[in-house]
Formats: structure tokens, sequence, C-alpha cells
């Protein structure tokens, strides 16, 4: 358990990185927002790449994020099953939607989602807009955020079956988000 505790650390680790630099994207987005609004207001043009950066950075912040939200315990919950409950049994629904549902829809998401990503990158798929960007570095995303996702995933199993045998302490404590 101990080794399979090391890798989990490894996976946090890695996808804390990644999550930084997603949540970099935001700024970057938002400078680049800024800039191309007031290149439109000051000169009256602006840039079809420059929007499409925009998507493309934001599209960059959700799918690269979504695996540092999981390790955070930030993803939205069913409260039903889930609030007041104690935390060995919040530890056991987690197992459980892990098992049955995150890394099973990852995985097809991330294979259906594989074969679109690679014939945009055969055939240098651009974008039918003037002045737009080529598209596979945004196709790319889908796959590899669905694969971040359902490694950190594997991690939060390992973390899970670890709390509950006694071999890990983790705070598995769920706030509800504010609304």
């Amino acid at each position: 358990m101990q080794a399979l505790l090391k890798l989990a650390k490894g996976i946090d680790w890695f996808n804390h990185k990644i999550g930084y630099i997603a949540s970099w994207m935001i700024l970057l987005s938002c400078l680049v927002s800024a800039g191309n609004a007031s290149w439109r207001k000051i000169f009256d043009n602006s840039s079809n790449g420059a929007l499409e950066m925009q998507w493309y950075m934001f599209a960059a912040t959700v799918m690269l994020g979504a695996a540092y939200t999981l390790q955070r315990n930030e993803h939205v919950r069913v409260d039903l099953f889930y609030g007041g409950r104690a935390p060995r049994t919040k530890a056991l629904i987690d197992v459980f939607g892990i098992i049955v549902f995150l890394l099973p829809s990852m995985y097809l998401i991330a294979k259906l989602a594989m074969p679109v990503f690679i014939n945009a990158f055969n055939s240098g798929e651009m974008s039918s807009n003037a002045g737009g960007l080529i598209r596979w570095p945004f196709v790319m995303l889908l796959p590899l955020g669905c694969a971040l996702v359902w490694i950190q995933g594997i991690s939060e199993l390992i973390k899970r079956i670890g709390f509950l045998t006694g071999q890990y302490n983790m705070d598995i404590t769920y706030e509800r988000p504010l609304q």
C-alpha cells in the first residue's frame, strides 16, 4: 500500500503543477480579451486569432484544471448522498463513484475523442475564420484533460482505500458550494 500511496503522491504533485498552469490561463485569457477589445475600440479592427486564443485558453483552464479540482475535493457532489455522512461513509461513496462513474466515463470520453484529435492533427485542421488558428491543440485538450482526470481518479481511489484501511490520513470534508 505504501508504494501505491507514493504513486498517488506523485500523481497529486503532477496534477497540482498542471492545475497551476491552468490557473494562469484565466489571467492570460482576460489579458488577450482586454487587449483585443481595446484594439477593436481604438483601431476599429479585431483579430479572429485573438478571439480563438481566448477560447483555447478557456478550454485549457477547464480541461487541465479538472484533475486539480478533483484532487482538492472541489467537484460538485450530490449532497443527498454525501452531505452530513461520516468520513468512512464518504470514503466508501467516493470509492464507488470513482470505480463506477469517474474512471469508466473518463476512459470512454478520451477513447472517443482520440480519433478526432488524431484526424485534426494529421489533417492540420485550421479554423475556417480569416486569421484563425490551428485546431489540433484545442482538440487535444479533451483526451488530455480526461487522461489527467483519470490518473487523478486513480490517485483518489488509492488515497480513499488507504483511508479506509487506516494507512492514510486525509481530510474528507466537503463544503457545499455557496449559492
